[in-house]
């Protein structure tokens, strides 16, 4: 039995269909740039924040984030930062309208590396499609 097959099932039941069981905390350099992008841009919206502590919980549906500026607080950092940071980290977004979005990125001066594709998965016995585009987030963020 693989290790992933050991695994499913194993923890139980999200506890709330409405909140995540895994979110994501990014570091950045200036939340205000970064709420521009990924708010302004990306259409997620602030759940809560913490001003004073330069932090914002934001959401988009079930896709949840944390966003916490670097040097205010106590930030989790394991290593030096050097930018772009986030490098090997993959998100994947479930948005309404993938191509929308990627109009709004590039109208904004955020030119994607790779265009929108869709990519075809197998889950179990079945496949899935999954558009992909990737583009970055601001570079000093």
């Amino acid at each position: 039995m693989s290790a992933v097959e050991r695994a499913s099932g194993t923890m139980g039941t999200v506890l709330d269909d409405h909140e995540p069981a895994l979110v994501p905390e990014l570091l950045v350099t200036d939340l205000d740039r970064s709420l521009e992008f990924w708010c302004g841009l990306c259409g997620f919206s602030v759940r809560y924040a913490r001003p004073d502590e330069r932090f914002a919980y934001i959401a988009l549906g079930a896709a949840h984030l944390m966003l916490e500026q670097v040097g205010v607080g106590r930030n989790w950092i394991t290593a030096p930062l050097q930018p772009p940071l986030g490098r090997g980290i993959n998100l994947q977004i479930t948005v309404p309208d993938s191509s929308t979005l990627d109009g709004r990125l590039r109208a904004g001066g955020h030119e994607p590396f790779m265009p929108i594709e869709t990519t075809w998965y197998r889950v179990e016995t079945r496949t899935r499609a999954c558009s992909k585009c990737s583009s970055p987030t601001p570079t000093d963020t």
